[in-house]
């Protein structure tokens, strides 16, 4: 909570990619598009081990830390589907229980649909 008010509405997704420049590539989208306020990419690679197709497997993966609210999810998460060369890309969302006022006031702002709209007809 933030000033006695729930912030389950903003949310922390959690994205693995297989190189740099896709991970680059989605985080700008993201940001462009206005589904996320910030995308965060942890720019060495963090080891993965997991199951695939019956085999345990490891990789080399960058994580992208996207800030959003949970309205956006379903558009993100349709959105790194369709940008992601792995066919089960990771998408899980966190709430985010705490955060400074501004911050979260912040991430509402950014990715706000009227913004979006905005943006759209300045381009024209």
């Amino acid at each position: 909570m933030h000033e006695g008010r729930p912030v389950a509405h903003k949310i922390l997704i959690l994205v693995t990619c297989g190189s740099a420049k896709e991970a680059r590539h989605i985080a700008r989208a993201m940001v462009e598009r206005r589904l996320a306020a910030c995308v965060s990419m942890i720019a060495f690679p963090v080891e993965s081990l997991y199951r695939w197709k019956g085999k345990v497997e490891s990789a080399q993966e960058f994580l992208l830390l996207i800030k959003t609210t949970a309205a956006q999810f379903p558009l993100v998460r349709d959105a790194v589907k369709r940008m992601h060369a792995y066919d089960v890309p990771e998408i899980i969302a966190l709430p985010i229980a705490q955060g400074s006022k501004d911050y979260l006031s912040w991430i509402s702002e950014s990715v706000r649909p009227e913004a979006r709209n905005k943006t759209r007809k300045r381009k024209r």
